[in-house]
């Protein structure tokens, strides 16, 4: 029962009806649409495939994990160290406004979900401005689900978004975005076990054909996503 129990939890956290607003964000593959990057479900694939291998397993997979075992041991000074690392890594306006709006998002659902531990919301009450991703690693953790559990369901999420905006903006049928979740879903449980593994100096946000995109997408003259 309680595994089930933390499954059910894990699909709560990873379901696009969180009310967090991710369906907002391109995360800069509106930008790559527009100029012609990604035109159709091969070039797609291989734009949303790359950001989760290059940048997912590098930066906010392996950032997550160590919010989650910072949430675990109860070192706050190390959550708000490791959210700092990450609100940092956002190199775009875009990119920080999108995980800081999505922070109150969650923050709010939080405060307003019943029943939930109090104890777990003044925790997050402490926070000033968290990002998506630290909140995210501490329901997570709240919630017992296993670590490797919280990355899958994060990078799942991550990944249906993109398969979501390709689908509208360039346009893709609902066939093509399923074979999109697919052939990248099988690539998931090995990117979070490298996620899981890399070392602190490791970490890499470096991807510069993404900061281009998420830096020009906010002089964009026609979009339908806010980045």
């Amino acid at each position: 029962m309680a595994d089930a129990l933390t499954l059910s939890r894990l699909l709560q956290l990873a379901s696009p009806l969180l009310p967090v607003g991710a369906y907002c964000y391109s995360q800069g593959l509106e930008w790559a649409i527009e100029s012609g990057e990604v035109s159709d479900i091969a070039s797609a694939q291989a734009w949303i495939g790359d950001s989760l291998q290059v940048y997912q397993a590098r930066f906010e997979l392996p950032l997550l994990y160590r919010l989650y075992q910072a949430w675990q041991a109860e070192d706050m000074l190390a959550v708000q160290e490791w959210d700092a690392f990450y609100r940092a890594g956002r190199d775009t306006a875009e990119g920080w406004a999108e995980t800081r709006q999505m922070g109150y998002s969650l923050r709010r659902l939080l405060n307003d979900l019943k029943p939930m531990s109090p104890a777990l919301v003044a925790q997050v009450n402490t926070l000033e401005s968290p990002t998506f991703p630290t909140l995210y690693a501490a329901i997570a953790q709240h919630w017992q689900i296993l670590p490797e559990q919280a990355l899958h369901g994060y990078a799942w999420g991550w990944l249906e978004n993109q398969a979501s905006a390709a689908m509208k903006a360039v346009p893709l049928g609902q066939v093509a975005g399923q074979t999109i979740l697919f052939a990248l879903g099988e690539r998931l449980p090995g990117i979070v076990s490298q996620a899981m593994l890399l070392p602190d100096d490791g970490l890499s946000n470096f991807n510069p054909l993404l900061s281009i995109a998420g830096c020009l997408h906010e002089t964009q003259y026609s979009r339908l996503f806010r980045s």
